[in-house]
């Protein structure tokens, strides 16, 4: 009898498994070592290759294979979700942070192409992709299901049937930045008093399985399917050749690279809104409801509210678009200029509430559960806090020395709300305050639920960071400081001047704080309670804290899938450390049953 020789490295099985094990190396990486599952798995993953040099063939099909999916299942709810659906991400508290680990510290944005905007990429460094946007780019980037949302202006145009100046959210390849779709969402015919020039889509998308939805320039609240016109005209809305034209003008020639609209719910036309200047809101999700900010606020007279009584917050039917409740709050006589803030979302006391910053300097707590009285349905105050010191009241709006509203997000984190105050950067530079609230209390809080507050920050229309890890708070000003709070005390470790305005938030990630400045200046600090900067780095021979992207950075870094999203105003950058990432350029299939295991190649 032919004796058979087991030759183990001939096997393609043998060869798979070693690339496993390099695959899983990585994935254990994001698993906490004090879990017993990560020896276990670590162990179990290595004795795959051993069992099949030594021919153990049975081994490996009865036992190490069924561990391994058995663990795999075991961890997975122990390892951080990937993808930045939202705006906040994962966290509907909206706390800007990501559990993401390995993250780079430094990149090169590089340098354009002669004679393009088109950066060549063999000049950049920790960079996987860039991707060219408009000239304005104020919305942050949500990446989920393989796709990338940002929203921009039109003055780098993707279809010749739409030139000059429109609202785009364009839908990117999370993989390559490869252009998808587009919404093209034309001008109000208002003009600027609604909807200033050039802005182009303010708010962040939510995507929620197959659907995107968000708030766009016309201030509608519009819902969206994330596969865009590519799988067909899905949902009971069929005119996209007439909306992205606008109403009146000839349609436009739909094709797989449009948006497909589900439904819309006009602001404007339904409520009486009036939106100063410009529509923002990055909707919230909770359960089967849509939580939106109307932008209602005063004309161009910067006096008059034409709407006083049309509602600052609403809840839609996350389905149909269908109109289900308005706050009771009656902000609309108070409101001080405009109303651009996000909602974010808690359970308190077995209690879920949503969230508010108010045109009237106001923190609201809503019921998320709506309330039916008489013929309406509120969303119902659970308490309010009025963020504005009572000293500042004496100066007029818009005075340096006054009251601000609130544009930046408040946000939930351990039973407690933070939030701070600005203005319109047209405003330019003004006091401001940072406020920690108990949000367990009820009814006006303004006198008791205070739990710390900090005066010596500037205006801001950022959100706070709060790394778990270490407790510390960091939020940037509009003046352009990134102040490091101890976030149960209140105590200021440090400030770092960003020499610049800052427009965005910060983001706290790995151990590190990633902010960017209206000039273009991209900085990482470490989330340290001592200062360091640690994306000092040579530029033409002088040191500098950091690379610069050669135009404006207004939107807020995001981190999905081990990638780094940070976009200026004419450019989206994704960035990761290279080197790290290479090994898994080439991820095996895990075949969970695998056929002809033994067998010889």
């Amino acid at each position: 009898m032919k004796t058979i020789r087991f030759d183990h490295e001939k096997l393609a099985v043998y060869q798979r498994s070693l690339k496993f094990v390099t695959w899983l190396t990585e994935i254990l990486e994001r698993v906490p070592p004090k879990l017993s599952a990560h020896g276990q798995l670590d162990r179990a993953s290595t004795s795959i290759p051993l069992n099949i040099a030594e021919g153990n063939r049975s081994k490996i099909k009865n036992t190490a294979a069924p561990l391994l999916i058995f663990l795999l299942i075991l961890i997975c709810p122990a390892m951080p979700a990937q993808d930045w659906p939202r705006w906040g991400g994962n966290d509907p508290g909206r706390n800007m942070y990501s559990p993401a680990k390995g993250l780079p510290d430094r990149f090169d944005p590089g340098k354009p192409k002669s004679g393009t905007e088109d950066i060549d990429i063999q000049t950049t460094k920790n960079v996987k992709w860039v991707a060219n946007l408009g000239s304005q780019a104020y919305g942050n980037v949500v990446v989920a299901g393989g796709k990338v949302f940002i929203g921009t202006n039109n003055e780098n145009p993707r279809d010749p049937q739409h030139e000059g100046d429109r609202s785009i959210l364009l839908c990117l390849d999370e993989k390559t930045g490869e252009f998808l779709w587009q919404l093209v969402v034309p001008k109000l015919a208002s003009g600027k008093v609604n909807d200033w020039e050039g802005l182009g889509l303010l708010s962040s998308p939510c995507v929620e399985g197959n659907r995107v939805y968000l708030v766009t320039s016309r201030c509608e609240v519009i819902c969206l399917d994330t596969e865009g016109m590519a799988n067909g005209n899905d949902g009971p809305f069929k005119d996209e050749a007439q909306y992205v034209v606008g109403r009146g003008k000839p349609k436009a020639k739909i094709g797989p690279h449009d948006a497909d609209i589900i439904w819309v719910y006009n602001m404007m036309d339904e409520l009486g809104a009036f939106p100063h200047n410009a529509s923002n809101c990055s909707v919230l999700i909770v359960d089967d409801l849509v939580y939106a900010c109307t932008s209602n606020g005063q004309d161009w007279s910067h006096v008059n509210i034409p709407s006083p009584n049309s509602p600052s917050f609403i809840a839609l039917n996350k389905k149909t678009g269908e109109f289900v409740a308005e706050d009771d709050a009656h902000i609309g006589p108070h409101i001080f200029h405009g109303q651009w803030s996000s909602p974010s979302m808690g359970v308190v006391n077995g209690r879920k509430l949503v969230f508010f910053g108010g045109g009237d300097g106001y923190c609201y707590a809503f019921d998320a559960k709506p309330v039916k009285e008489t013929d309406s349905t509120y969303l119902k105050v659970a308490w309010k806090y009025d963020c504005n010191p009572p000293e500042r009241k004496k100066f007029k709006y818009p005075a340096a020395e006054g009251v601000s509203e609130i544009n930046a997000t408040p946000v939930f984190y351990k039973n407690r709300v933070y939030v701070a105050v600005g203005q319109d950067p047209e405003h330019g530079e003004g006091v401001g305050i940072l406020t920690c609230i108990d949000a367990t209390r009820t009814g006006d809080v303004t006198q008791t639920g205070k739990i710390w507050s900090y005066d010596k920050i500037h205006r801001s229309i950022s959100t706070v960071s709060i790394d778990p890890d270490t407790g510390l708070l960091f939020v940037g000003d509009f003046s352009g400081f990134v102040h490091c709070f101890d976030a149960e005390t209140g105590k200021l470790y440090w400030t770092h001047d960003m020499k610049a305005h800052m427009w965005g938030s910060t983001l706290v990630a790995d151990g590190k704080v990633y902010c960017g400045d209206e000039d273009g200046d991209f900085v990482v600090l470490a989330a340290r309670k001592e200062k360091q900067i640690l994306s000092k780095m040579l530029i033409a021979g002088k040191e500098e804290d950091g690379p610069n992207l050669g135009s404006p950075v207004y939107s807020t870094p995001i981190v999905a899938n081990g990638v780094i999203y940070v976009a200026s105003n004419a450019h989206l950058y994704a960035i990761h450390d290279a080197a790290r990432h290479a090994p898994s350029s080439d991820q095996p299939k895990v075949d969970v049953n695998p056929k002809g295991l033994g067998e010889k190649k």
